[in-house]
């Protein structure tokens, strides 16, 4: 029991999948809003409502077990409220002289029908970048297209990235940046729809390698990844979201290689590849 808000709170957790959590909890009326990255936040005068409709009451040290055990548990690095906080730093350092928009951007990124494509997924692609071009610090127009790239987000592949693209090619301009760097960002932006750069595209490989490092986490970082994705095509049935999702595996496992740059491969192509390889036979059983 956590007391906050006047009022007393226990957690709400899916040791199986984030969807049925996502499902139980839309079938009990709890708002979106009280969902908190791993957990829904139910009051007290609650409780007994939702066990009656199926939850089983645990204690907290067993409902964290069980939690970590399903690898759905999202480390205290990854939360919202830190990864905001970082993402502000990280934009006083790409237009500083821009705070409005940073804040505008961070608000999209945070819209609550998100689930893999928040907050945490941008400070990761944003970290990867950093790893990529260490020592240096990664070119501004690759940040910023990081930044842009799924600023709009409604899970239609495809008119996602476009959307983002035109987002940024109003947006830029307006902030005093130049044509040629509004250009390159809205290019970099449209290139996540493939992450296929050519050979010679150095900023389009950076970009590409950064989206893409989330599969190449260890297991229990892949199984949380897997989870957020499912979630947010809820509204997908099982069979055609096995359908749809072995097609997209089976064609980053045909790309050879699946990272374009020395680093990226040499951090993430193995580790990667068996983390594709794993779901992909899941999904065929």
């Amino acid at each position: 029991m956590w007391p906050a808000h006047r009022t007393r709170f226990s957690h709400l957790v899916s040791d199986h999948t984030l969807a049925e959590l996502h499902q139980f909890a839309a079938a009990a009326g709890l708002a979106e809003r009280a969902f908190d990255a791993d957990h829904y936040d139910v009051p007290a005068e609650r409780h007994d409502e939702l066990v009656q409709l199926g939850a089983q009451p645990v204690s907290a040290g067993e409902l964290i077990r069980r939690l970590r055990r399903s690898g759905l548990r999202l480390p205290a690095r990854d939360r919202p409220q830190r990864a905001r906080a970082v993402l502000e730093q990280r934009w006083a350092h790409t237009l500083a002289a821009q705070p409005g928009l940073g804040t505008q951007l961070l608000h999209r990124w945070s819209e609550p029908h998100r689930r893999y494509h928040t907050t945490a997924h941008l400070l990761d692609v944003l970290s990867a970048l950093d790893l990529l071009c260490a020592p240096a610090v990664p070119p501004r127009t690759v940040r910023l297209a990081a930044w842009f790239h799924d600023a709009i987000y409604t899970g239609v592949a495809g008119v996602d990235e476009e959307d983002s693209a035109d987002l940024a090619e109003r947006a830029l301009p307006q902030v005093g940046l130049a044509a040629t760097e509004v250009s390159e960002v809205v290019r970099l932006v449209l290139l996540t729809r493939s992450h296929s750069p050519v050979p010679q595209d150095r900023a389009g490989a950076l970009l590409c390698d950064a989206d893409l490092a989330v599969l190449g986490r260890d297991p229990d970082g892949y199984a949380r990844y897997q989870q957020q994705v499912r979630a947010e095509y809820a509204h997908v049935s099982e069979p055609d979201w096995r359908t749809g999702r072995s097609a997209v595996l089976q064609h980053l496992l045909d790309r050879r290689p699946l990272f374009r740059t020395p680093t990226g491969a040499a951090h993430w192509e193995q580790r990667a590849r068996a983390n594709l390889q794993g779901e992909l036979a899941q999904l065929q059983r």
